[in-house]
This record gives C-alpha cells, structure tokens and sequence, in this order.
C-alpha cells in the first residue's frame, strides 16, 4: 500500500537549496522534469505527537554522528546552532542558503525497521525464439554424439 514518503522542503531561493541538497549533503537527484529534483533520501520513520493542533509538521534528517555532522557543516561554511541532547537524541539546526532552518539530529531512540516494499511485478519470461543457425548447430552436435 505505501511504498515511501515524498517530502515537500519550500524555499524562496529553491535553487541554492537545491545546490546544497546535491553538493553540501550529497544526497542523489533525479530530475522531474523541467529542473525540478525530487532527492532520494535513506529509509525515513514518522513520530506522532499530541498536539493542541492539527496539520503542524516537522522535519529532520537524522545523522549517525551528530558531532562529526556539525564539523563538516562548519567546514563547508554551513552555520549551526549547538548540538543540544535532547534525550530522545542530539539536535542541531542548519541554516539552509535559502535562509529556511532544517533540523538534524542522532538519534538515541529506538529505530523501526524499515518497510519493506514489494518489489515491480517480474515481467513473464518469454522463451527465446531459436534462430535457424543456432537450431542448425545443436543438430550438429547431436549428430557427432
């Protein structure tokens, strides 16, 4: 029934966004048509919070290692806020070049593991047609036996 999740990320400057998905987070693209790169991303998991209202969500990528993650954002001149633990893990936000905030954060949880998705029905294996020469060189060496 589900066989993934599509994350809509808005930007008023979607194509240093972009840049940055692709160069600074070397997540691989694919393009939709017309410039417009949908990015793969590894497996995801969605926590359900009470909440005094509806229809408000957040974001974050999850890193194995918080501190080496805010190290190489700070290498790319990419600015952080202080890793903070959190209990349920160790957060940090980045400040994206289209000036939007993005939370990442280490995991201390449990983690689920991930869905797995049926794979595309296999095509039926149709039975190779026999051409006249190959036909002719099995008759041969039937013969020679």
């Amino acid at each position: 029934m589900i066989i993934g999740a599509h994350i809509m990320v808005q930007s008023t400057n979607d194509a240093a966004d972009k840049a940055f998905f692709t160069d600074i987070l070397k997540l691989s693209s694919v393009d939709a048509g017309g410039g417009f790169l949908i990015f793969g991303v590894p497996p995801a998991e969605i926590a359900l919070h009470e909440s005094d209202k509806n229809g408000a969500h957040e974001l974050f990528l999850m890193c194995d290692d918080i501190e080496d993650f805010v190290s190489a954002m700070k290498k790319s001149k990419v600015a952080t806020t202080p890793p903070q633990n959190r209990g349920w893990g160790t957060m940090t936000q980045i400040t994206l070049p289209g000036g939007g905030t993005l939370g990442v954060y280490q995991p201390h949880h449990k983690r689920p593991k991930p869905v797995a998705v049926k794979a595309a029905a296999k095509k039926k294996k149709t039975p190779k047609k026999k051409t006249a020469k190959k036909a002719a060189k099995k008759a041969i060496k039937k013969k020679k036996k």
